[in-house]
């Protein structure tokens, strides 16, 4: 009796070249949604303080705070707190296209929330950028 062959395991980021675990692996979900639930916290408090909770201020906020810091910095408030960064596939620099574009799909909410194998948000994909652990 021959036995089937084992398939290797796998997991998001391997068919990129990445590690499962440790820094430059796939920031996985939970932690992602962390950062965005730190990212609206922020974007809340500062729409309460100078705006008396609008809905509209806090979403612009939450956009201009995306487009500023992953600019910037290549994450956002919440990425940094939780040991994350944004990158592009090929390497380099984000530039500012990418990031505006990117910032934009993710205040749709939708984009973000349908994702592939190697767990990138079509906000991600659209933009060729994926997000890692520091």
């Amino acid at each position: 009796m021959t036995t089937a062959p084992s398939t290797p395991p796998t997991w998001p980021g391997k068919r990129l070249g990445l590690p499962e675990t440790g820094p430059r692996s796939i920031a996985r979900l939970g932690r992602r949604l962390a950062a965005i639930s730190i990212d609206w916290g922020i974007a809340v408090v500062i729409a309460v303080v100078f705006f008396e909770y609008n809905p509209v201020a806090t979403q612009l906020i939450f956009l201009g705070m995306q487009i500023l810091l992953t600019i910037g910095i290549n994450a956002s408030a919440g990425h940094l707190v939780l040991g994350m960064r944004l990158q592009r596939i090929e390497g380099g620099r984000l530039g500012v296209v990418k990031p505006v574009i990117r910032a934009l799909l993710l205040t749709l909410v939708v984009p973000a929330m349908i994702w592939d194998a190697d767990q990138r948000g079509l906000h991600d994909r659209a933009v060729g950028t994926i997000l890692l652990r520091r």
